[in-house]
């Protein structure tokens, strides 16, 4: 079973640094992380989701792969090319990969325009070495499917020695 965690963070930069923390910690085997997203609130209060994978242009990739194949086999890779290209990115674009996006948009809308929201779905995670390296970074826990000992931990550890403060976000 997986884990939602939600952090917002003062900047766009600080939470793809912590996210990118998160990539070194899971090279050392410390989390394994099904999907992390960045959601920041922009001053126009719009939502922008920074994502791992662009399903859309993996989409057209592997569509113009294989409309180039099946074009060669009908003496057309061109036109082949272009149609799974076209057919790829739909279906791309129409493909939602880890966190659900509405979710996210929705929670999202509570933030601070120029805030980011950092969402990481993680599969296991050994709690005191991850504790150890977010200490310190800020941050406030906007939502969490741990239980409360573990919630209240990463709060204390994200709190410890913050130099920045954040907005509260509005409660939903």
């Amino acid at each position: 079973m997986s884990d939602l965690v939600v952090i917002v963070y003062p900047t766009e930069a600080k939470a793809e640094e912590i996210r990118q923390k998160l990539f070194d910690l899971q090279k050392e085997y410390v989390i394994e992380i099904s999907d992390a997203v960045i959601a920041v609130k922009e001053p126009s209060g719009h939502v922008k989701l920074n994502q791992l994978i662009n399903t859309t242009a993996a989409g057209a990739v592997s569509g113009t792969f294989w409309g180039a194949l099946i074009g060669l086999i009908f003496l057309n890779p061109l036109l082949g090319a272009a149609i799974g290209a076209g057919a790829g990115a739909l279906s791309g674009a129409l493909t939602d990969y880890g966190i659900n996006d509405a979710f996210m948009k929705q929670l999202s809308e509570t933030l601070q325009p120029g805030n980011a929201a950092l969402f990481v779905l993680i599969r296991k995670l050994t709690t005191d070495k991850l504790l150890d390296a977010v200490k310190g970074t800020g941050g406030i826990v906007l939502k969490t499917s741990l239980d409360h000992n573990k919630e209240q931990a990463l709060r204390d550890a994200l709190a410890a020695h913050v130099s920045t403060a954040i907005p509260a976000p509005s409660t939903p």
